[in-house]
Protein backbone atom coordinates (compact mmCIF):
# COMPACT_ATOMS: atom_id res chain seq x y z
CA UNK A 1 0.00 0.00 0.00
CA UNK A 2 1.52 3.27 -1.12
CA UNK A 3 1.16 6.28 1.10
CA UNK A 4 -0.20 9.28 -0.73
CA UNK A 5 0.61 12.16 1.55
CA UNK A 6 -0.47 14.75 -1.00
CA UNK A 7 -3.93 13.18 -1.08
CA UNK A 8 -4.12 13.15 2.73
CA UNK A 9 -3.10 16.80 2.83
CA UNK A 10 -5.67 17.72 0.17
CA UNK A 11 -8.42 15.86 2.05
CA UNK A 12 -7.38 17.52 5.31
CA UNK A 13 -7.38 20.97 3.75
CA UNK A 14 -10.77 20.35 2.16
CA UNK A 15 -12.15 19.20 5.50
CA UNK A 16 -10.75 22.25 7.32
CA UNK A 17 -12.25 24.65 4.76
CA UNK A 18 -15.71 23.09 5.12
CA UNK A 19 -15.37 22.84 8.90
CA UNK A 20 -14.25 26.47 9.24
CA UNK A 21 -17.19 27.59 7.14
CA UNK A 22 -19.63 25.55 9.24
CA UNK A 23 -18.15 27.01 12.44
CA UNK A 24 -18.74 30.49 11.03
CA UNK A 25 -15.02 31.23 10.80
CA UNK A 26 -14.92 32.05 7.11
CA UNK A 27 -11.57 30.92 5.74
CA UNK A 28 -9.74 30.76 9.09
CA UNK A 29 -8.60 27.15 8.78
CA UNK A 30 -5.86 27.60 11.40
CA UNK A 31 -8.41 28.45 14.07
CA UNK A 32 -10.71 25.67 12.83
CA UNK A 33 -7.81 23.23 13.09
CA UNK A 34 -7.04 24.25 16.66
CA UNK A 35 -10.69 23.87 17.61
CA UNK A 36 -11.01 20.47 15.95
CA UNK A 37 -7.84 19.11 17.54
CA UNK A 38 -8.78 20.44 20.98
CA UNK A 39 -12.18 18.77 20.84
CA UNK A 40 -10.77 15.49 19.52
CA UNK A 41 -8.01 15.40 22.13
CA UNK A 42 -10.52 16.09 24.90
CA UNK A 43 -12.75 13.32 23.54
CA UNK A 44 -9.92 10.78 23.48
CA UNK A 45 -9.20 11.58 27.13
CA UNK A 46 -12.70 10.71 28.30
CA UNK A 47 -13.65 7.70 26.21
CA UNK A 48 -12.36 4.22 26.98
CA UNK A 49 -9.18 3.12 25.20
CA UNK A 50 -11.03 0.42 23.26
CA UNK A 51 -13.48 3.01 21.91
CA UNK A 52 -10.61 5.31 20.94
CA UNK A 53 -9.05 2.52 18.91
CA UNK A 54 -12.36 1.69 17.24
CA UNK A 55 -12.95 5.37 16.52
CA UNK A 56 -9.52 5.98 15.04
CA UNK A 57 -9.93 2.90 12.83
CA UNK A 58 -12.86 4.62 11.08
CA UNK A 59 -11.22 8.02 10.65
CA UNK A 60 -9.59 9.11 7.40
CA UNK A 61 -5.80 9.42 7.63
CA UNK A 62 -5.74 13.19 8.16
CA UNK A 63 -8.08 12.83 11.15
CA UNK A 64 -6.15 9.86 12.55
CA UNK A 65 -3.03 12.01 12.63
CA UNK A 66 -4.83 14.82 14.45
CA UNK A 67 -6.38 12.39 16.93
CA UNK A 68 -3.22 10.52 17.93
CA UNK A 69 -0.74 13.42 17.81
CA UNK A 70 0.78 13.73 21.28
CA UNK A 71 -1.32 10.89 22.69
CA UNK A 72 0.08 9.05 25.68
CA UNK A 73 -2.38 6.25 26.48
CA UNK A 74 -0.51 5.45 29.70
CA UNK A 75 -1.01 8.96 31.06
CA UNK A 76 -3.51 9.27 33.89
CA UNK A 77 -6.86 10.30 32.46
CA UNK A 78 -8.93 13.11 33.93
CA UNK A 79 -12.21 12.22 35.64
CA UNK A 80 -14.67 14.32 33.65
CA UNK A 81 -18.28 13.77 34.65
CA UNK A 82 -20.08 16.91 33.41
CA UNK A 83 -20.28 18.89 30.17
CA UNK A 84 -18.66 21.89 31.86
CA UNK A 85 -15.64 19.73 32.71
CA UNK A 86 -15.42 18.56 29.11
CA UNK A 87 -15.55 22.14 27.86
CA UNK A 88 -12.78 23.06 30.30
CA UNK A 89 -10.70 20.13 29.03
CA UNK A 90 -11.22 21.35 25.44
CA UNK A 91 -10.04 24.81 26.51
CA UNK A 92 -6.99 23.25 28.21
CA UNK A 93 -6.02 21.42 25.03
CA UNK A 94 -6.34 24.67 23.06
CA UNK A 95 -3.83 26.31 25.40
CA UNK A 96 -3.10 30.00 25.02
CA UNK A 97 -5.51 30.32 22.08
CA UNK A 98 -8.51 29.16 24.11
CA UNK A 99 -9.85 32.60 25.02
CA UNK A 100 -9.50 33.82 21.45
CA UNK A 101 -10.93 30.63 19.95
CA UNK A 102 -13.81 30.00 22.35
CA UNK A 103 -14.44 33.27 24.15
CA UNK A 104 -15.32 33.50 27.82
CA UNK A 105 -18.88 32.16 27.66
CA UNK A 106 -19.85 28.56 26.97
CA UNK A 107 -22.29 29.12 24.10
CA UNK A 108 -19.60 29.32 21.41
CA UNK A 109 -17.74 26.23 22.62
CA UNK A 110 -21.04 24.31 22.84
CA UNK A 111 -21.79 25.22 19.22
CA UNK A 112 -18.31 24.17 18.13
CA UNK A 113 -18.65 20.82 19.90
CA UNK A 114 -22.04 20.22 18.24
CA UNK A 115 -20.65 21.08 14.79
CA UNK A 116 -17.68 18.77 15.38
CA UNK A 117 -19.86 15.76 16.18
CA UNK A 118 -22.06 16.51 13.17
CA UNK A 119 -18.93 16.54 11.00
CA UNK A 120 -17.65 13.34 12.59
CA UNK A 121 -20.89 11.63 11.61
CA UNK A 122 -19.77 11.97 7.98
CA UNK A 123 -16.80 9.71 8.74
CA UNK A 124 -17.92 7.52 11.63
CA UNK A 125 -20.70 4.98 11.66
CA UNK A 126 -23.80 5.65 13.68
CA UNK A 127 -23.05 2.49 15.65
CA UNK A 128 -19.60 3.74 16.65
CA UNK A 129 -20.98 7.10 17.77
CA UNK A 130 -23.57 5.21 19.80
CA UNK A 131 -20.83 3.08 21.37
CA UNK A 132 -18.85 6.21 22.27
CA UNK A 133 -21.96 7.78 23.72
CA UNK A 134 -22.72 4.66 25.75
CA UNK A 135 -19.23 4.79 27.28
CA UNK A 136 -19.59 8.38 28.47
CA UNK A 137 -20.65 9.35 31.98
CA UNK A 138 -24.39 10.08 32.21
CA UNK A 139 -24.06 13.86 32.16
CA UNK A 140 -21.81 13.77 29.06
CA UNK A 141 -24.08 11.67 26.87
CA UNK A 142 -25.80 14.84 25.65
CA UNK A 143 -22.58 15.81 23.84
CA UNK A 144 -23.34 13.20 21.21
CA UNK A 145 -27.01 12.33 21.59
CA UNK A 146 -28.52 15.29 19.76
CA UNK A 147 -26.19 14.76 16.83
CA UNK A 148 -26.73 11.04 16.28
CA UNK A 149 -29.73 11.60 14.02
CA UNK A 150 -27.70 13.41 11.34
Amino acid sequence: MALNFNQYAAEGNSFLKAYAKELGLGKDTEKAGRIFISIMHALREIIPMEESLQLVAQLPMFMKAAYVNGWNPKKKRPKIKHVEGFMELVRDFDGLSATSDFGEENDRIETYIDVTFIFLRKYISLGELQDIRDGLPKDLKSLIYSNLMF
